[in-house]
């Protein structure tokens, strides 16, 4: 399988005799489609040397959690379906992977990383999971993840869970920061162990990851894409989405996830946004028509470098004629917002999850949860629980709709959707790493991330060099303004062109 030979011809002249295991390393979804579709390469073919490579690779950074044990034969099947009855469509035999906080009903486990649900299986696939089957996707494993998407503990790392252990950044392996909750999904991306990955995000566990690691994260509009089958933290700000390679590449995935859920409600505010096609915004013309805010106290924290990076993301976006309306305020969503609004929402989702597990699984509800680390605390409590244990006592039923209730009239009249309507702005850009992405998380706007540039930060390697870090920067727009964050996105990718693989 390694050494099968994938004649490659560039430009239409030249030939070169490569194996699959190289050419697959940064190939895009329609340049894999292509190949499979003109009978150059099988998705069993590709599948198999995925599997190599994350046997090979996966061991430096701890990405995958599981592989799919019945992958091979899915790849088969959609091999023979393909020539029996044609192609499903963009995603037909491509192999995509899942982080474990998503239901999936064959053989694989869902966790959300915690070693206490590692024998878990879920009765049935996630509805994103069964749309990406639907679409023809192969489910190639799952990711690993921040235990319980971050919600556990105060002192947990990024990219830990008691199950699969820590996620290493590609980039800078055990040096670099991972980010986020989907550390995993983004760390296996960045390292070509799967064409893209479906993360999760309630605040910044999208984008976060994708920032660190060279990658297009795309949060969507909270209601976008249903949440059910996924282990959920807050049912006003978890969103599933795309992690890959380039924006056309997480363009696909986004429109292949999104769609209407009978078992979720938010999936019915914007229903004719699930129907569309996301390619059809890769639009790169459009930056030189945009408006585009520049929130400079977002800015504020950054080094040097960083700064650096951001001013020229500003100076190219000027370049493809986009419009720069600099110094624009911080919205009122910066402050003002209870913890304990999330930490109820978390409780009853959490409830409402483990009540579902079958009798074999060792814990059924929260409190459960909570005593099973107390009873197992060498296994499982390594960094604490005390975010677990505040979500025991948190406000009640009225108090969490009245500061809801406030906080959403602060917000129209005084936040985001207020600013940006006063300027006329397409979208504000903000750094990867700045506090600007849990405003759009608390509204469940959508955000789009796109790698912007690599900085030093003062570790030397093996050869002397000073290891550089990806960096990325973060389009934020209003609810369902999908099509322009991607055309914004696509435009400042296809100008600047940053992204390069780690070097593993």
């Amino acid at each position: 399988m390694v050494g099968l030979i994938y004649i490659y011809k560039v430009s239409g002249e030249n030939e070169l005799n490569i194996t699959l295991k190289e050419w697959m390393v940064e190939a895009d979804i329609m340049s894999l489609q292509s190949a499979m579709e003109s009978g150059r390469i099988s998705s069993e073919e590709l599948t198999l040397a995925y599997i190599d490579r994350i046997r090979e690779i996966n061991p430096l950074i701890n990405a995958v959690l599981e592989l799919n044990p019945d992958a091979i034969d899915i790849a088969r099947s959609l091999d023979a379906e393909r020539k029996e009855r044609g192609s499903r469509g963009k995603l037909h035999g491509i192999p995509i992977l899942l982080k474990d906080n998503i239901d999936t009903g064959d053989r694989m486990h869902t966790s959300a990383g915690s070693i206490v649900l590692a024998n878990s299986i879920a009765a049935k696939d996630a509805f994103i999971a069964a749309k990406l089957r639907e679409a023809g996707a192969v489910l190639l494993g799952k990711a690993n993840m921040t235990e319980w998407s971050n919600f556990m503990s105060s002192r947990m790392p990024a990219g830990y869970s008691s199950r699969g252990g820590q996620v290493l950044n590609p980039y800078g392996p055990g040096e670099l920061f991972v980010s986020g909750s989907s550390s995993g999904s983004a760390a296996a991306v960045a390292a070509n162990l799967a064409a893209a990955a479906i993360g999760t995000e309630t605040a910044g566990s999208i984008v976060g990851p994708a920032a660190q690691h060279a990658l297009v994260g795309i949060k969507p509009t909270v209601g976008l894409a249903s949440r059910s089958g996924i282990i959920p933290i807050s049912i006003n700000q978890d969103t599933p989405g795309p992690l890959a390679r380039t924006v056309a590449d997480a363009a696909i995935l986004l429109g292949a996830i999104a769609g209407w859920d009978e078992h979720d409600t938010l999936t019915e505010v914007r229903e004719e946004a699930a129907c569309l096609d996301y390619t059809a915004f890769l639009d790169a013309s459009y930056v030189s028509h945009a408006r585009i805010g520049i929130p400079r106290p977002y800015y504020e924290h950054l080094d040097e470098e960083r700064l650096a990076i951001m001013e020229d993301a500003i100076a190219a976006l000027k370049r493809e004629g986009a419009t720069i309306v600099d110094n624009i305020p911080l919205p009122v969503e910066y402050s003002n917002w209870n913890q304990g609004v999330v930490g109820y929402e978390f409780k009853q989702g959490i409830n409402a999850y483990l009540s579902r597990l079958d009798e074999s699984s060792p814990v059924h509800s929260l409190t459960e949860l909570i005593a099973y680390h107390r009873d197992h605390a060498e296994q499982t409590l390594k960094y604490g629980q005390d975010t677990l244990e505040q979500s025991e006592s948190v406000m009640t039923k009225e108090q969490y709709e009245q500061e809801q209730a406030s906080y959403k009239e602060r917000a129209r009249r005084q936040g985001i959707e207020y600013l940006m309507k006063r300027e006329r702005l397409d979208a504000l850009l903000l750094p990867g790493d700045a506090d600007g992405k849990y405003m759009a998380a608390r509204m469940g706007y959508p955000l789009i991330c796109v790698p912007a540039g690599y900085s030093a930060n003062g570790i030397i390697d093996e050869d002397g060099d000073s290891t550089k870090g990806p960096f990325g920067v973060i389009f934020s727009g209003l609810a369902f303004s999908e099509p322009t964050l991607i055309k914004l996105a696509y435009g400042f990718e296809q100008a600047t062109r940053h992204r390069i693989p780690p070097k593993l």
